[in-house]
C-alpha cells in the first residue's frame, strides 16, 4: 500500500470512474502478458522486513515519526502503526552471493538504525507480534500520521459496517473489539520477492502456496497477543479478521475475504489479477490520468497504477506484484507469510529455503500442486499457524507428517538443489539451510523458545501482574540475544 493516496473521501461517482479504469487496466494486462517484453532474463530477488519500536523497558513506544528522522535512511519506511518502521532491502541475485550480501546489509542497516533511533528512545525488535503490546496502543491515536493510513482503516471500516471483533482460540482464548484496523499493525512481517516470467508465474505462486504451510511451522515467532498465548503464528488468524471488510451476514453468504489464501491453483498471473477485479470493490479508488491503451500502443509501458493499488488492499499470503523497473515491467511473487526473526541470520535462512524450494518445485516434472487438493494446502497453514513448528501436517505420498521431519528428509534436499541451480555456492547453502536444520532436529523456533522461557520465568506466580513482567523480562532478553545474531535454535 505504497501508492501515495490523497484523496479524503470518494463519492459514488469515483467508484464507479475507479471500476471502468481498473476493468481498462486489466484489458492492457492481458494484452501485455500475450505480447510485452518483461524482464525475465536474470531473476532478481528481494526483501522487506517490518520492525517494532520499544523504549528501553520492552513496552511499545509510538515514536516512528522520531526514530525515522534520526535514522535518516530512505531505505525505512513507515508502517500502519506509530510502533513499527519497515525496510525495504536492495534486490539481489542469488548467484551473486545474495544470501550473504543480503545478511551483511541488512545487519548494517540494523545496527546503524538502533545506534541512531536509541537516541529519541526507540529500539527496534524483529518480531511477529510484540508481546508487551496492550489494549491502549492498537487504538486510533497509534495510527501513523500518513493520511493514507487512516483512509484505509476508515475505508475498511465504512465497507463491513460495523466495529470488529477479534476472536482466537489457543491455549488461551483472546475476545476483543475495534473501531480502526490498528490490531493489524500488531503483525510484524518479513516479506520475500521473487521475480519470474509470465509463463513460470503460476508455477511460482503454487509452489509458494503449497510450502506456505511449512514455512510458517519452522518459522513461527508470534505467538502472544494482548498478553494471551495463542497460536505459534497468531499474525495468521489476527491479520485474518483486523482486516476483514465483511459482516457475518456476508461470511455466511461465502463473500472472499480481503485476507486470502485463495481457492484454486492459477495457470496465469492473469487469474489472480482478474480475481482481484471481480471479487473485490475497490477501497481505494482513486483515479489516475493515464491512459493505458495509448501508453501501450504508443510503445511504452502502462503504470496500470489503478490494478496495482487495488491489489496492494488484497492481502493474499503469496501476492502477485506488477512493477516497473527503468521503464521495463517485471512480475514477482511477495511471499507474505513469515512473521519478524528472530534475527537476521534466522530471517535469511528463511529465505534461503524458501529461494531453494521454490526453485526445486517449479521444475519437479509432475508439480507438487497437481498431487494435492487446494483446500488441504490452505488447512495446513492454519495447523502450523496453531502448533507451529510441532506441526503435523498434509503431504502428498505421506499423509499426516510432522513439519520437521518432512523438512529433514525431503524439504531440505531439495531447497539445497534448488539454490544450487540458482547459483548458490555450497558453503552459503550449507550455513543458511543448516539453521533450518538445526531448528527442525533442536525443535526449537522464535515462538517456542519464547512461550518456554514466559513459563519459566512465571513458575507458580499467578496474576496479571506476573505474566506482564514475565512477558516484559522475555522482550528484553530475546532483543540482546536478537542483537547478538545467534542462530534462535542454540538460544538456552
Amino acid at each position: 500500500m505504497g501508492e501515495d493516496v490523497d484523496a479524503q473521501g470518494f463519492s459514488r461517482a469515483d467508484r464507479t470512474r475507479h471500476r471502468a479504469k481498473v476493468k481498462r487496466c486489466l484489458d492492457v494486462f492481458a494484452q501485455m502478458l500475450g505480447r510485452a517484453h518483461f524482464d525475465t532474463d536474470d531473476p532478481m530477488t528481494g526483501m522487506e522486513v517490518e520492525f517494532n519500536l520499544v523504549d528501553e523497558q520492552g513496552w511499545p513506544t509510538l515514536k516512528n515519526e522520531e526514530a525515522l528522522a534520526a535514522i535518516a535512511d530512505p531505505a525505512f519506511q513507515t508502517e500502519l502503526g506509530r510502533f513499527n518502521v519497515e525496510i525495504n532491502c536492495d534486490p539481489k541475485r542469488l548467484r551473486e552471493k545474495g544470501l550473504t550480501r543480503f545478511e551483511e546489509d541488512l545487519r548494517r542497516s540494523l545496527n546503524a538504525a538502533e545506534a541512531r533511533s536509541s537516541e529519541v528512545g526507540a529500539h527496534l525488535l524483529m518480531i511477529g507480534i510484540l508481546p508487551t503490546l496492550n489494549e491502549k496502543d492498537l487504538g486510533a491515536d497509534a495510527l501513523s500520521s500518513d493520511s493514507r493510513y487512516r483512509l484505509l482503516s476508515d475505508q475498511i471500516l465504512d465497507a463491513r459496517g460495523e466495529d470488529i471483533e477479534i476472536v482466537i482460540h489457543g491455549p488461551e482464548t483472546l475476545r476483543t473489539i475495534t473501531d480502526t484496523i490498528m490490531p493489524e499493525a500488531a503483525c510484524t512481517s518479513t516479506q520475500f520477492h521473487v521475480q519470474t516470467s509470465p509463463d513460470e508465474f503460476a508455477a511460482h505462486w503454487n509452489a509458494s502456496q503449497a510450502i506456505a504451510a511449512v514455512q510458517v511451522a519452522l518459522g513461527a515467532n508470534s505467538p502472544y497477543l494482548l498478553g494471551k498465548e495463542l497460536w505459534h503464528e497468531t499474525r495468521i488468524p489476527l491479520f485474518e479478521q483486523s482486516t476483514d471488510t465483511r459482516s457475518d451476514e456476508l461470511k455466511s453468504q461465502g463473500v472472499r475475504p480481503r485476507v486470502w489464501f485463495g481457492e484454486r491453483w492459477i495457470n496465469s498471473v492473469f487469474d489472480l489479477f482478474e480475481e482481484n477485479v471481480r471479487y473485490f470493490p475497490a477501497l481505494l479508488p482513486v483515479v489516475d490520468e493515464e491512459d493505458p491503451d495509448q501508453v501501450l500502443a504508443a510503445g511504452g509501458t502502462p503504470q496500470l497504477r489503478e490494478l496495482r493499488l487495488h491489489n496492494g488492499t488484497i492481502y493474499r499470503w503469496n501476492r502477485p506484484i506488477y512493477d516497473i523497473a527503468d521503464g521495463v515491467p517485471h512480475l514477482r511473487v511477495e511471499n507474505r507469510v513469515l512473521g519478524a526473526g528472530p534475527t537476521v541470520v534466522d530471517t535469511i535462512a528463511n529465505a534461503a529455503f524458501y529461494f531453494g524450494l521454490v526453485r526445486s518445485l517449479v521444475r519437479q516434472d509432475r508439480p507438487l500442486w497437481s498431487q494435492m487438493s487446494f483446500g488441504a494446502a490452505e488447512e495446513n497453514l492454519h495447523v502450523a499457524a496453531r502448533h507451529g513448528i510441532g506441526a503435523e501436517i498434509y503431504w502428498p505420498g505421506t499423509g499426516q507428517v510432522q513439519a520437521t521431519e518432512l523438512a529433514l528428509r525431503r524439504l531440505l534436499p531439495l531447497a539445497d538443489q534448488g539454490l544450487q541451480d540458482w547459483g548458490v555456492e555450497a558453503a552459503e547453502r550449507d550455513r543458511y539451510l543448516g539453521i533450518i536444520e538445526g531448528r527442525c532436529r533442536t525443535g526449537r523456533n522464535g515462538a517456542e523458545w519464547f512461550i518456554r522461557r514466559v513459563a519459566q520465568r512465571r513458575g507458580a506466580s499467578e496474576g496479571e501482574g506476573a505474566r506482564s513482567e514475565a512477558l516484559r523480562a522475555t522482550v528484553m532478553e530475546y532483543s540482546e540475544l536478537m542483537h547478538t545474531n545467534e542462530p534462535v535454535h542454540t538460544w538456552d
